[in-house]
């Protein structure tokens, strides 16, 4: 079945610069908001996916970061399995919770994601973020997913199929809606003149165009339809997808086309039935090469569908109105979380200040790692409010 399970429950703590903040204290926010949001108590969780990326090299803990954290709010005696699949581990723990629902080895599931990136030596952050690619590829030359999206970017500027005018104008989309975001590690609205101004980083990027290292946490609490009771609207996970990136001459699809196809397919329904997306845009500019992956227009048209206001909070097909990665934050391993909870708010019509126009569908896409040409592993995940708008 493709609507077997339903989000009951979603936390955040705040995307940003936590100084004094632990893993513990990061997680405890959002799992115990989770936890509230679901009317449930830790005693009612059957399983645990905690989600993590790089707290093992930047703060020592291996191996069992899932259980220290989760202890810390008192769950304890159930499976708790840790996950590090890069910027998609969020992501990629959901997926786990989904299939261990559906084989009825639990009913009630919690899925987590921290990061904490801010360390006193900046540069163990980044080299942690640049272990996250293929260090036979990487390593030794100082390669970081900004140089990855700059030629990406270059080569699609110089296809003409899109202009220096879109990258600044997407970015500026995405500080407007971290802007109304209160989880948002950026509340600033800039301006064109702003962006193109700001520090160069890959060429064509700037300063203003890309995320920012971050501190935060996300939850999940997942159900089997009927398992738990609520007064919420019913938020159903349609398809739940994952796949890994893969050897190309260029001419085959993307990882993110393949895995968004599979995700159309399992829940019945296509890329024009979507009414509102959170999209992997670590670079805000990225946003416009998910447009076509994910098919919301053809190859070539990204700049004129941002262009058209449809992807704006108040379009048609509003697309990051959380601020995306690069305004709300990319805390790397709660990341994929975050974006369910920003569709979770939309679909019940919970998102203050920036709620979108009664959506029924939500699309979260989250891509994490690099191999040579590829992303590592993409993540597609849509759901569905079944409850009429009132």
């Amino acid at each position: 079945m493709t609507d077997d399970i339903e989000i009951i429950g979603v936390g955040m703590h705040p995307f940003g610069r936590y100084t004094n903040a632990s893993l513990k204290d990061l997680n405890r926010v959002a799992c115990v908001s989770a936890l509230v949001d679901a009317g449930l108590g830790v005693r009612d969780i059957d399983a645990v996916y905690a989600a993590n990326a790089m707290a093992g090299l930047l703060q020592g803990q291996e191996m069992i970061r899932g259980q220290s954290v989760m202890r810390e709010i008192g769950i304890e005696r159930v499976p708790v399995t840790n996950v590090e699949n890069a910027c998609a581990s969020g992501s990629t723990a959901l997926r786990q919770a989904v299939l261990a629902i559906r084989a009825g080895s639990a009913d009630v599931v919690l899925v987590a994601g921290v990061e904490k990136m801010f360390v006193e030596d900046r540069a163990k952050t980044l080299a942690a973020l640049e272990s996250a690619g293929d260090l036979d590829v990487v390593s030794g030359i100082g390669l970081q997913f900004t140089a990855v999206y700059g030629m990406r970017l270059r080569k699609l500027i110089a296809a003409g199929r899109l202009t220096v005018d879109d990258l600044v104008a997407v970015s500026v989309k995405s500080h407007a809606n971290g802007e109304r975001n209160p989880y948002a590690q950026h509340r600033k609205v800039v301006s064109p003149e702003e962006v193109l101004g700001s520090r160069p980083i890959a060429d064509p990027l700037t300063l203003l165009m890309c995320s920012s290292i971050c501190d935060g946490a996300a939850a999940v609490v997942l159900a089997r339809r009927g398992a738990v009771a609520t007064e919420k609207p019913t938020i159903r996970i349609r398809a739940s997808q994952a796949a890994t990136g893969y050897t190309t001459t260029g001419n085959e699809p993307s990882l993110t086309e393949l895995c968004a196809a599979a995700a159309y397919a399992e829940a019945g329904f296509g890329p024009e039935d979507v009414d509102v997306a959170e999209v992997h845009d670590a670079m805000a500019p990225a946003e416009l090469i998910a447009y076509e992956q994910l098919g919301f227009c053809s190859p070539g048209d990204a700049g004129a569908l941002l262009d058209s206001g449809t992807t704006q909070i108040d379009g048609s097909r509003p697309v990051n109105p959380s601020g995306g990665l690069s305004s709300r934050g990319h805390a790397v391993g709660a990341t994929g979380l975050a974006q369910i909870a920003e569709l979770t708010w939309q679909l019940r019509g919970e998102a203050t200040g920036r709620q979108t126009r009664r959506p029924r569908i939500g699309l979260a896409h989250n891509n994490g790692g690099w191999l040579e040409g590829e992303s590592a592993v993409s993540c597609v995940h849509l759901l569905e409010r079944t409850d009429p708008w009132g």
